[in-house]
């Protein structure tokens, strides 16, 4: 058996075991895809609590179109996000993507380009990393690409996939080439992730009630660092 295949089996074996536990995750909660991109910049090193304190008061202030946010003051939508934190410096990313997408025509525009132009256009973008790139691509324009972030990481780590430091791209190209490029797949596999690192695989991870404690490797290792 390639290591390949032991890792397809492997993630798809985990995947299999979260969606038995958590059942279907609906991910990513927005009410259109221009907010789940503004969303995936506020997110940065933010608690979602926050991010959804900061995308009300955007909505409050009918702000939460792209026309809108291009017309407001840097002060004044700084101000709004304020609570996902960060709030100065997301406001001068959020304005790049929304430059960069009205140059493009439009989300609805750019969202008729080639998954590889996409990708590295978004990256282009200062201020958008892999991780926010890749939020947008799947959860936004329903593009076949694996998120990886703090959660997927700790996971890999503990579930013995993973050395949890590997580059970015090699991380996500595991996943990628391991499992069949389905964008509802992807959408689910990050969000029952993300479910499970919220539950039990926290930073200070509560194996002692966690239902996959005896197929992973750390759960030994209960207080090891995330």
């Amino acid at each position: 058996m390639t290591r390949a295949t032991t890792a397809a089996r492997s993630l798809r074996r985990l995947y299999d075991a979260l969606q038995a536990l958590y059942g279907e995750q609906p991910w990513w909660p927005a009410d259109s895809p221009f907010e789940i991109t503004v969303g995936a910049v506020l997110t940065q090193n933010a608690a979602w609590s926050n991010v959804e304190k900061a995308i009300a008061r955007l909505k409050a202030a009918g702000l939460m179109s792209l026309p809108a946010l291009l017309d407001t003051t840097h002060e004044q939508l700084a101000e709004t996000i304020r609570p996902s934190g960060y709030y100065n410096i997301k406001a001068k990313r959020l304005r790049n993507l929304c430059l960069f997408l009205d140059r493009a025509g439009g989300l609805e525009a750019f969202a008729d380009w080639s998954l590889d132009d996409q990708r590295a256009a978004l990256l282009g973008v200062n201020g958008v990393g892999p991780e926010t790139a890749d939020d947008i691509l799947l959860y936004a324009l329903d593009q076949p690409v694996f998120v990886i972030d703090t959660y997927t990481r700790r996971l890999l780590r503990r579930y013995g996939l993973a050395r949890g430091d590997e580059d970015y791209e090699r991380l996500r190209a595991l996943f990628e080439q391991a499992i069949e490029q389905d964008v509802y797949l992807y959408q689910q596999y990050h969000a029952l992730i993300v479910m499970h690192a919220k539950e039990t695989c926290r930073k200070s991870p509560q194996c002692a009630r966690c239902a996959l404690t005896k197929d992973c490797p750390g759960a030994v290792a209960a207080d090891a660092p995330a």
